[in-house]
């Protein structure tokens, strides 16, 4: 099956997509399953990076490949992000324990995945709907 050739920032987008989806995986299971003390770490928020982190590389993938539904994931996750954030800022603000650095995570996810959204949004309205 022949793809049509993605943009240049959409190729860097996927990438970016792949890199962080495998990097979220690596770093969720250790965090799960290896046994590490990682402090007070949310649990819901924990298990939300892990699990999005295969969608990522799913997303990278359609991306990569200038799939609409790529750009939709895309933008489900920035919207998913968006909805843990908000539950996570709400969990701190009722004095639960949080790790500083999950909050930093959160913020760098969101604007990561606002830039992979918005670069898939524009490959689809500048060049035309990428296939489905």
């Amino acid at each position: 099956m022949k793809f049509p050739m993605p943009s240049l920032p959409l190729r860097i987008a996927a990438a970016v997509a792949i890199l962080f989806g495998a990097l979220t995986v690596v770093s969720g299971w250790r965090a799960l399953f290896g046994g590490v003390d990682m402090g007070d770490v949310v649990a819901f928020v924990l298990w939300f990076n892990f699990l999005a982190g295969f969608a990522y590389v799913i997303a990278g993938i359609g991306l990569w490949q200038a799939r609409v539904w790529g750009v939709k994931l895309s933008a489900a996750i920035l919207v998913a992000t968006g909805f843990v954030f908000a539950a996570f800022a709400i969990h701190i603000l009722q004095g639960g324990a949080f790790e500083p650095r999950t909050l930093g995570a959160m913020i760098l996810r969101t604007f990561v995945w606002a830039a992979i959204s918005a670069a898939g949004w524009r490959s689809v309205t500048s060049r035309g709907a990428p296939q489905s």
